[in-house]
């Protein structure tokens, strides 16, 4: 596999990542360095580590990792974006509210974005492709536009009148991405 179709494989991959940072950055209205590192240091690893995962497996376990993991993706999506839509209608200082790059979201958002890098992995060894270069630079991609994506989140409140609704909205987006997977995967007919 050349390096552009690598890139553009990765660049693809990194857009669910790049959604949610963005919903991410909306929530936590402002964003320090820690946050940051914290958000796209593992949905960097998360990206790297699942082609890995996917190309090790194989053949394996293929159909039903295939079978499940959009709902997977999509119940994790799900979860965290219902529960920024409640907390969004809840007037609760900054201070009190959950930062989504720490603990159990910041798992389970790594994880619903990069499930579909293991198919990528999956492929990768079904042509005998080596794996390495491939989640090297599919990690590093992710990493990148995660903390773009982060960023733009945090500025669009800074402007944005009506923060909570912006949050409301950031929460409806993570449920419509992992509705998205779904529909991609064909689960709805």
């Amino acid at each position: 596999m050349d390096f552009l179709a690598v890139l553009a494989v990765a660049l693809a991959l990194a857009m669910d990542a790049f959604a949610v940072a963005v919903a991410t950055g909306v929530h936590l209205r402002t964003v320090d360095l820690r946050q940051t590192f914290r958000l796209s240091w593992h949905f960097g690893l998360f990206q790297a580590i699942m082609p890995i995962a996917g190309w090790t497996l194989g053949l394996s376990v293929r159909a039903f990792v295939e079978q499940w993991s959009h709902w997977i993706a999509f119940a994790l999506l799900a979860y965290i974006g219902s529960r920024m839509i409640r907390e969004s209608f809840h007037h609760e200082q900054t201070a009190d509210r959950r930062d989504p790059t720490r603990g159990a979201n910041l798992v389970m958002l790594s994880v619903a974005t990069s499930i579909d890098a293991m198919a990528v992995g999956f492929s990768l060894s079904v042509l005998g492709v080596s794996v390495w270069q491939p989640a090297l630079i599919i990690g590093i991609v992710c990493l990148l536009v995660t903390a773009a994506g982060l960023h733009l989140g945090r500025a669009f409140t800074r402007y944005a009148r009506c923060a909570r609704y912006a949050e409301a909205a950031g929460g409806a987006v993570l449920i419509l991405i992992g509705l998205d997977i779904v529909r991609r995967a064909g689960a709805f007919g």
